[in-house]
């Protein structure tokens, strides 16, 4: 496969509500009125839009988290902003000083919420103050675009990024278990940091990132072949894989996991978890003259029982 080129593909406004605090704060009581448990205490109740209005933050509109800060007119607004905003209220241009809205932390405290990735299969509810710490891990939450060729911030499941791979990035997809690649470069000393096109492999169902690229491991210019796995890091270990570069009767191998596309491309190579080919070996195995890199890689993938 051709190499895709040489150097690497590498005011704030809110709208008022025309309601102060305890005006709202009054229709979520009214609408929303928590079950009693049978010891007397107040249970917790599933948030409705309402609720849901009073916990985004009136500047960037996501929900609020401790601390959660009002000016002496109820405005609310979260702790990131208060700063962004200089200390004075977006709607009422109040000083905010550090008044917190305890009574907002303690609503926010009674919600059960569901997960932000709901419309993509997550369908538990959570405590307000655990949903964020589960969305971090959450096995439905959005992947990140694996290509590293360029710069790219398009994110979705793994059948919507392989379209995207597919039809935006035209990115090699074939079907099969082994692959046997050539990359070339005519003059490989000119080559510092330098991303092959990414070539992505239909494998027991899943789909499968192989990676060669050029970088400097310390002083040293290397090249390094890997595989990444388009899903979850435990369905990851479900598989195997090897590579084997060689010529004249010399050969490098590698055998190892694949890494999840949740680590990202630079993560992945910076840990030198892959095939890594010192240029002066790379040049051997492309021929006497040492003059273009010709390197063939083979491999396989295989699921572990």
């Amino acid at each position: 496969m051709a190499p895709g080129g040489s150097a690497l593909k590498e005011a704030l406004e809110s709208n008022s509500t025309g309601l102060d605090y305890e005006v709202k704060m009054a229709k979520v009581e009214a609408n929303n009125k928590p079950a009693k448990s049978g010891s007397g205490s107040i249970g917790k109740f599933h948030s409705s839009n309402g609720v849901y209005e009073l916990l985004e933050c009136l500047v960037c509109t996501n929900l609020m988290y401790p601390p959660i800060y009002q000016c002496p007119n109820g405005h609310t607004l979260c702790s990131s902003c208060k700063l962004r905003v200089q200390n004075t209220c977006p709607t009422c241009r109040y000083e905010l000083g550090n008044i917190r809205c305890l009574a907002l932390e303690k609503v926010a405290e009674s919600l059960e919420v569901p997960c932000r990735y709901q419309n993509l299969g997550c369908h538990d509810i959570f405590p307000y103050y655990s949903k964020l710490k589960h969305e971090q891990h959450c096995k439905f939450r959005s992947y990140n675009c694996p290509y590293a060729g360029s710069e790219c911030s398009v994110t979705g499941d793994i059948q919507t990024l392989v379209d995207h791979l597919k039809d935006d990035h035209k990115v090699d997809m074939h079907d099969g278990c082994t692959f046997n690649h050539r990359y070339v470069k005519a003059n490989p000393h000119e080559v510092e940091n330098a991303t092959w096109m990414l070539t992505v492999f239909n494998c027991f169902g899943r789909q499968f990132c192989l990676h060669f690229e050029a970088f400097q491991l310390g002083m040293a210019p290397v090249y390094m072949a890997f595989l990444r796995f388009m899903g979850d890091e435990n369905e990851a270990k479900k598989f195997s894989y090897s590579l084997e570069v060689g010529a004249h009767s010399r050969k490098l191998t590698w055998q190892g996991i694949p890494r999840s596309i949740r680590d990202s491309h630079r993560k992945v190579r910076d840990s030198q978890d892959g095939l890594i080919i010192p240029r002066n070996l790379a040049l051997y195995f492309s021929g006497s003259d040492k003059e273009e890199l010709k390197l063939r890689v083979t491999g396989r993938i295989w699921k572990e029982e």
